[in-house]
């Protein structure tokens, strides 16, 4: 049986190599190839090519990748037709994956999304086009559920794959011991995985520790950098900052583990705050175009997943144009944790009871075995043919 998948952006790639390798232990003669990143490969999942390096984000950077991406559709058309997979899997990066559903179905492919975009907040309108291009949905959060029946949408419930990855996350012991021996309460800044999130972001991350530092002398404060050029980009930004502001790539477990609470932008790290029971300020800064657009359309009272599972603000969140700066807001949040350990205490209690509801392991199994139905079904419609 032959699974093709595709996965863009960091998160994506993860959740791709996750399931490929659930695949191989559901069905150790499964082939897989596709399109990803760095994990996915290192799954042992071939690449056709390194989607994953493609982490688009802005209207501009979208149109100068326009041929790039037309060149990778043809390098499926290709394979689809040479060496013909039993199913397409999805994972994500909504832009492309809506081409190359396309084209999976133009081959009679059938199309899964496993991860799918997160209509119900941002683009209900596009559930016709998912509806349309996919034969499964494989929805990661409960509330999705009757969202995508409601609209008809051919879906299955398997949970977040990124709380099977947070499971068998071990942490270094080195660097966890070296950083606690240290002296001062640790508050973690997490500047988000693109590079326009960086930019648009740390600024007020560092405003809102320098105004925390003031309070606090005591506090010290730990960056957590997706890669070596997004720590050195940070640590230039730090330099000028009379802050103990420390910049670590590939640090974020250990540097959340260590954390007493967090400052962090905007994305599925929410997820690992709640797992691992951190209150946290959630910020997202972008050009002021794009929060306009983005409040028109908002369907949603919230960005953060953990507030949309909680079905209330349990991490304050602060989503903002680039020309205004929150800082002091967040500053006060963490200031109050810092200060009130009922008021700290509770929020970790709440944190606690939520993650025993959601945080359910398993969500690649159970994906795999979704995806293995289907492919299996098609073979049997094709032979049947």
């Amino acid at each position: 049986m032959r699974v093709f998948v595709s996965a863009g952006e960091p998160s994506g790639d993860l959740h791709a190599a996750n399931l490929v390798r659930a695949l191989r232990a559901a069905s150790p003669d499964v082939e897989v190839c596709g399109f990803g990143g760095e994990r996915l490969r290192g799954a042992g999942c071939p690449l056709l090519y390194p989607l994953g390096e493609m982490a688009l984000t802005g209207f501009v950077n979208v149109l100068g990748s326009v041929p790039r991406l037309a060149g990778v559709l043809r390098t499926a058309d290709r394979f689809f037709t040479r060496h013909r997979p039993d199913v397409v899997v999805l994972i994500d990066f909504p832009g492309f994956h809506w081409w190359l559903a396309r084209r999976a179905r133009e081959h009679g492919i059938p199309v899964v999304y496993f991860v799918p975009p997160q209509l119900w907040g941002w683009a209900s309108w596009r559930v016709r086009k998912l509806r349309r291009l996919t034969d499964k949905v494989l929805c990661n959060l409960p509330f999705e559920v009757d969202w995508y029946r409601r609209r008809h949408v051919n879906v299955e419930y398997v949970g977040h794959p990124y709380f099977d990855e947070l499971r068998e996350q071990r942490l270094d012991p080195y660097f966890v011991g070296r950083e606690r021996a240290r002296p001062g309460t640790v508050v973690a800044l997490l500047p988000g995985s693109r590079r326009s999130e960086v930019e648009h972001n740390t600024p007020s991350l560092l405003r809102a520790a320098e105004l925390i530092h003031r309070r606090r002398p005591d506090v010290r404060f730990l960056v957590a950098c997706f890669n070596a050029a997004q720590r050195d980009r940070v640590a230039d930004m730090v330099r000028p900052q009379k802050v103990p502001i420390e910049v670590f790539a590939r640090r974020t477990p250990e540097i959340i583990h260590l954390a007493h609470s967090c400052l962090a932008v905007s994305g599925s790290v929410s997820l690992e705050l709640l797992y691992r029971l951190k209150p946290s300020v959630v910020i997202y800064r972008a050009a002021w175009l794009l929060v306009q657009a983005a409040r028109v359309f908002q369907q949603v009272p919230y960005i953060t997943l953990v507030n949309l599972l909680a079905g209330r603000e349990l991490f304050p969140e602060f989503v903002t144009s680039t020309g205004t700066c929150p800082s002091e807001a967040m500053a006060g949040h963490v200031l109050r944790w810092l200060g009130d350990a009922e008021a700290y205490e509770g929020l970790v209690g709440e944190l606690t009871r939520l993650r025993d509801r959601v945080a359910e392991p398993g969500a690649c199994d159970r994906a795999a075995r979704a995806v293995l139905d289907v492919a299996g079904g098609a073979r049997v419609l094709r032979r049947a043919a």
